[in-house]
């Protein structure tokens, strides 16, 4: 039974894969947009701040790489193969085969972790041409990024389960509930710049405590116990998206048995 379900996951992630690597476009953007705006906020946290190259550059990777990288691979791709796979009536063959709703719904948490990962290595490797040091455990930088991922792709099946009917929906969706989340999140506009009220208001945002308990993690090279507070509503986060995201999927899956 695991290795049915084994298989059946990774032929889900590799034909997820496939498509996207068939269109490009995604996977380009994916790169491209991720890589630039770390770039973009080293040179201008460089310049502001008066930090040297290497050390705005490290302090620009999780920013970077939760509020951009993986915030529009994991949530936004995810949303829009749900979405996609809905209008294609994919899910309806689906229904029909001898491939399990567990399988599925791990391959796509398997397709997109892999492209977050390796925009995990994308940011780093651009901030190593830089310079920049890394501190911290390099296992409990993989870990929290690891739940992030997690935490985005969870997210995804709920938001395209529930409230994404049509492709259009996707960019409206992630604009009006995802980028005020980024904002306040430190992704763009560090932290510290952000008025009291606003700082207050970050402490219930999720995006938030991912880059924070990311930046001390691997960055900054704190111990466990001073990311804890964090590190632990992260996996509470991510736990909660992940039985969301399965509740949503299995819901979505009993509207198609009735359509």
């Amino acid at each position: 039974m695991l290795a049915r379900d084994w298989s059946g996951t990774t032929a889900i992630a590799q034909r997820i894969l496939l498509e996207l690597w068939r269109r490009k476009v995604s996977l380009i953007c994916w790169v491209v947009f991720p890589a630039s705006i770390l770039i973009i906020n080293g040179m201008i946290l460089s310049e502001q701040s008066q930090l040297s190259i290497a050390e705005a550059f490290a302090r620009s990777v999780a920013p970077c790489l939760i509020g951009t990288a993986l915030f529009f691979s994991c949530l936004g791709g995810s949303i829009a193969t749900i979405v996609s796979e809905r209008e294609q009536r994919t899910l309806k063959r689906l229904l029909t085969s001898p491939l399990r709703g567990t399988s599925y719904f791990l391959g796509i948490f398997l397709a997109y972790g892999s492209i977050g990962m390796g925009q995990t290595i994308l940011v780093y490797s651009i901030a190593a041409f830089a310079n920049a040091s890394f501190k911290g455990s390099l296992g409990l930088g993989l870990l929290i990024t690891f739940l992030s991922m997690i935490a985005y792709v969870g997210a995804g099946f709920c938001i395209g389960a529930k409230l994404a009917r049509r492709t259009e929906d996707v960019n409206a969706l992630i604009a009006a509930l995802g980028v005020p989340l980024l904002l306040l999140s430190g992704a763009f506009i560090p932290i510290e710049f952000f008025p009291k009220a606003l700082k207050e208001i970050a402490q219930y945002n999720p995006i938030y405590h991912m880059i924070e308990a990311l930046s001390a993690a691997s960055i900054q090279g704190k111990d466990f116990a001073e990311i804890a507070p964090h590190f632990w509503f992260l996996v509470g986060f991510a736990g909660l998206m992940l039985a969301g995201g399965w509740l949503s999927y299995r819901q979505m899956l009993e509207t198609e048995r009735r359509l």
